[in-house]
């Protein structure tokens, strides 16, 4: 594709996306509430515990505002099937007919697994509350903000659910030929640095379990993502033959 025509195609995707989200952000409003106790739920374990602690919207518009973005972030887990989609679509538009019948596949993968960070991620926020608020005195209290405590659980819910989305991002830049299995496969020292990093930031209580506890799936998740790579480039020269046995680094005749 020419520059102009790659961009017009990311209009559209991107269009087509925000549309889902706006929809889903619809029904997010109504979903507030529930929600809301869901995510507050330590906050509420702790006071029903004895603990001197509260959640407080410090403006007068504190409320609104947050239902709002809340809005937003529910619209944009609900609306996951459409724009993880659309990112399908946007990376692998030169793929051939058969090749493109993937996006089912990919979507049937990438959507559960978005799902299942988001889901993992509610198991660690409760760990991480409860290890912070477990250095307030005896005769103190906390007065928790709402816009840094829910901004805080939005940030890290995203951030588990897009953890585990790269290995189908990966899989899919290898199937549309923008990145070889070989190539992340001499990457790996850097894959397993960077997961453990991220498992680490993301659970910042002491104990080392949570850590290993996310690490571990991500791991697993590149290295089955690696090994379909793999497997990938190997079809990929049979499909081929014209270029089969040439060096990516080979020049040209012309």
């Amino acid at each position: 594709m020419p520059l102009r025509e790659h961009l017009l195609e990311l209009r559209k995707r991107v269009v087509i996306s925000a549309i889902a989200v706006i929809i889903g952000s619809v029904a997010g409003w109504y979903l507030y509430q529930p929600v809301f106790d869901y995510i507050t739920e330590p906050i509420s374990a702790a006071e029903a515990a004895g603990q001197k602690v509260s959640i407080n919207f410090g403006q007068v518009g504190s409320a609104f505002d947050m239902q709002l973005k809340m809005s937003v972030w529910i619209g944009f887990i609900i609306s996951s099937p459409v724009w993880i989609l659309q990112l399908w679509m946007f990376i692998t538009p030169g793929l051939t007919k058969k090749e493109k019948r993937y996006a089912l596949g990919f979507v049937g993968a990438a959507v559960p697994l978005f799902l299942a960070g988001v889901y993992l991620s509610s198991f660690f926020i409760p760990n991480v509350f409860e290890f912070f608020t477990s250095f307030t005195p005896a005769s103190g209290s906390n007065i928790i903000s709402a816009e840094v405590y829910l901004g805080f659980v939005m940030r890290t819910v995203l951030a588990f659910g897009i953890a585990f989305l790269l290995p189908v991002v990966l899989v899919a830049l290898n199937l549309a030929g923008l990145m070889s299995g070989k190539a992340v496969l001499k990457a790996w020292r850097w894959v397993t640095v960077v997961c453990f990093a991220f498992a680490a930031i993301a659970t910042p209580t002491p104990d080392i379990t949570s850590m290993f506890l996310l690490a571990l799936p991500m791991l697993f998740l590149f290295a089955v993502a690696i090994g379909i790579c793999l497997l990938n480039d190997k079809r990929r020269p049979k499909s081929d033959p014209q270029y089969a046995g040439l060096s990516d680094d080979e020049a040209s005749t012309l």
